[in-house]
């Protein structure tokens, strides 16, 4: 035996120091690799919307629907199923709507309980006794899986739990113990979660789902061109931090930086008021909806315009100091002609919708004024010092990558680049090539060291790399030829503000071009998918996000309010259990007063794409894979045991 080996085995044997123990893991693991595969569940594109979010995370997209289904079939009316799965959401909230008007509590809580206990106990079926308790909530850990574990032959057994219902009711607990059962059957129903990229940015509330996400069991980020955005910004590349300003201001969400983060923008609001006090800003008016009142609308204008022109002004300079980013043509502050108010693009002189530039120097179009260079100043230190952001950035790199394969799927934001022949296109990065896979691995070490690179110029290399991640044509996180930002606000001529997409959209439904793709990640063209957020789906336009005969998910429909118009709907999401893939289109989500009083689940159109042939179980998975690998090893700890060659501890 190798001496690496049995160094190894040597260790192993601190863990398993007997033939029994070792053998007991082994039976143990071959055991599990025979359990059903566990729900994973797929979202994108949440962009802020903390509600609708909550609510598809609460529901599993169906999944505690259908686990009623399948516990009580036509036992139960619709009308009972419905508000039984209310109450699995918002058992906090439901209860104290039925207790105005319910007669007899007493009989609901009993009631209730009894079917709760029935559902979890079909939702802990496909886990091991040991992750069913560690699930299990700390007040009422015994309780539950003495009742979750009773067998319908134990008759005699029946007075035992029926003591245990009637005892909770009666001590007044009965309440708590819902509230534990219902969040216990959440977790329960979806075992792991893909989180497609961009939760930020639009919504107001991203901040109250990183601190969401924080909290959940088991889950993994493929990040967002709109989530490495503000990694730069936290990391302190000032490019990155105007952008995310705007895109707040924009959308009515200055409120996240100031009371979610807790960023100090009364140095930006006051030169912002005073520099543009009688400028209407009318090409930066908000878009999307806000709470904000008519002097709020009005201050955020302002300082919309004038975080604009500073992000104008700082892509310039981040493009200039990066000639090997080939972006000249996104220059634009020295083509204008600041006394006739035009611009010439190309062949073409356009006027300008907004004339009124106090702060740019036509010499020096690209510098900042003392004013502005102290407000970066000032940003910079907020967000790199904002520990809750620095927590949540943390948390992205921790849980999160460019991309993931997973259980024979390829996960990922964006595109992946390709030529117009529908070859993968060859990209190059401070002097190297890389396409393909290569491409999201060496973005990624670059995001990576913009945090952690002890060499301050390698550490500003990557900041400016998660910039160029944002908006770069050649980023698969992005993939169009430009972010027409500029011609948006300040052009009439929509042709300018076209942005044309990556051949890769060309593409979807190619077997041959997504096969080549699957094949660069080290998947099996005939089983494995690609799931892909970040292009919204436009339903209403007749589009299906089913691509290449169900080969590629394309599973963006639109979380964020502002492109529902655009797409029709609120959101596809994708379940994978041991029986196949489930896809979801989602309505838009209401408001949670009418998901309690209502009932009005965010209606939801699934649809199969596909049925496995046989149940999955957890021997098809990675973990599976990783469990057989583990027997193996005990297999030969067993052998080194039983030849001599280790000593048994005992």
């Amino acid at each position: 035996m190798k001496e690496l080996e049995m160094k190894y085995l040597e260790r192993l044997a601190e863990l398993y120091p007997s033939i029994a123990s070792a053998s007991t893991e082994m039976i143990n693991l071959q055991a599990i690799l025979n359990l059903p595969k566990g729900t994973e569940h797929f979202l994108t594109d949440i962009h802020g919307e903390y509600e609708a979010f909550a609510h598809v995370l609460k529901n599993g997209s169906g999944s505690v629907r259908r686990k009623i289904d399948e516990v009580f079939g036509t036992t139960l009316s619709a009308k009972d199923k419905k508000s039984l799965a209310t109450l699995i959401y918002y058992p906090k909230e439901k209860m104290e709507s039925i207790a105005k008007t319910e007669t007899d509590m007493e009989d609901w809580y009993k009631i209730t309980l009894y079917r709760l206990i029935e559902i979890c106990k079909c939702a802990a079926s496909k886990y091991t006794r040991s992750k069913v308790r560690k699930a299990l909530p700390k007040d009422f850990a015994y309780v539950i899986e003495e009742l979750i574990t009773e067998k319908s032959e134990a008759a005699d057994k029946e007075f035992y739990y029926n003591s245990i219902v009637d005892t909770i009711i009666r001590i007044g607990r009965a309440e708590e113990f819902i509230i534990a059962m219902s969040e216990l059957i959440q977790r329960l129903v979806v075992d792991h979660l893909h989180i497609v990229g961009d939760i930020y940015d639009r919504g107001p509330g991203p901040h109250i789902i990183m601190s969401k996400l924080k909290r959940y069991h088991s889950l993994d980020i493929q990040w967002g061109n709109h989530d490495v955005l503000w990694m730069g910004a936290a990391a302190g590349q000032r490019s990155c931090i105007a952008n995310v300003i705007r895109i707040c201001a924009r959308y009515g969400n200055l409120d996240i930086l100031e009371d979610g983060y807790g960023i100090n923008l009364l140095p930006l609001a006051t030169f912002a008021v005073n520099t543009y006090k009688d400028d209407p800003c009318s090409c930066f008016k908000l878009k999307g909806f806000s709470s904000y009142n008519s002097a709020e609308i009005e201050n955020d204008i302002k300082m919309h315009k004038a975080i604009s022109i500073i992000q104008f002004k700082l892509e310039g300079q981040l493009i200039q100091r990066n000639p090997g980013f080939h972006m000249e043509n996104r220059r634009l502050l020295h083509l204008i002609d600041y006394e006739k108010g035009t611009i010439r693009i190309g062949e073409r002189e356009l006027e300008l919708l907004d004339k009124n530039f106090p702060t740019i120097d036509p010499k020096a179009p690209y510098r900042l004024t003392a004013e502005e260079q102290d407000i970066m100043d000032r940003l910079e230190k907020a967000f790199m010092h904002c520990e809750k952001l620095q927590d949540h950035m943390k948390f992205l790199l921790t849980k999160g990558s460019l991309y993931k394969v997973y259980n024979g799927n390829l996960l990922y934001h964006g595109c992946v680049p390709l030529n117009i022949d529908g070859s993968l296109k060859e990209v190059k990065i401070h002097g190297k090539s890389y396409k393909g896979k290569e491409l999201y691995e060496a973005l990624e070490i670059y995001v990576r060291k913009g945090f952690f690179a002890m060499d301050e110029h390698e550490r500003k290399i990557g900041r400016d790399m998660m910039w160029y991640i944002w908006l770069h044509p050649n980023s698969p996180l992005f993939g169009k030829d430009k972010m027409a930002t500029f011609e948006r606000y300040f052009l009439a001529e929509k042709d300018t503000h076209k942005e044309n997409k990556n051949p890769y959209y060309e593409f979807l439904e190619n077997e041959e071009a997504m096969n080549r793709i699957l094949t660069d990640f080290g998947l099996d063209t005939k089983t494995s998918h690609i799931v892909n957020g970040h292009v919204p789906v436009k339903r209403k336009d007749g589009e299906s996000p089913i691509k290449c005969g169900g080969k590629v998910l394309v599973i963006d429909g639109g979380f964020a309010k502002a492109y529902q118009k655009e797409t029709g709907l609120a959101g596809y999401t994708l379940i994978y259990n041991s029986y196949g893939l489930i896809l979801a289109a989602h309505e838009p989500f209401e408001s949670l007063e009418a998901a309690i009083e209502k009932e009005s689940d965010i209606h939801s159109d699934t649809f199969l794409v596909k049925r496995a042939a046989q149940r999955k179980l957890v021997a098809n998975t990675d973990i599976g894979l990783e469990l057989k690998e583990q027997i193996k090893d005990l297999e030969q700890l067993l052998d080194a045991y039983r030849s001599g060659k280790i000593a048994e501890k005992v």
